[in-house]
């Protein structure tokens, strides 16, 4: 694994030892590596969200639209 050295303000650095500390992460690394990982869900799941929005309609979602989506579920799970 690569270091990588920040520089904090002491109010920041208190807040990330406070959440550290609360919220159960083993380092100040560990807490900032899952602040990343949150930030590029959220960037993909932007991107994936902005795809679906340019893209063309594949069907109109009236109630039979749900109907059949439900009727789906109940065969999957044995009902």
């Amino acid at each position: 694994m690569n270091t990588m050295n920040i520089s904090l303000p002491a109010s920041m650095k208190a807040f990330v030892d406070e959440q550290v500390a609360g919220r159960g992460y083993g380092s100040c690394s560990a807490y900032i590596r899952e602040l990343i990982r949150q930030d590029l869900d959220r960037q993909h799941l932007r991107s994936l969200l902005l795809a679906g929005g340019e893209s063309e309609p594949s069907a109109t979602a009236d109630a039979a639209y749900f109907d059949k989506l439900r009727a789906r579920i109940r065969r999957r799970s044995g009902e």
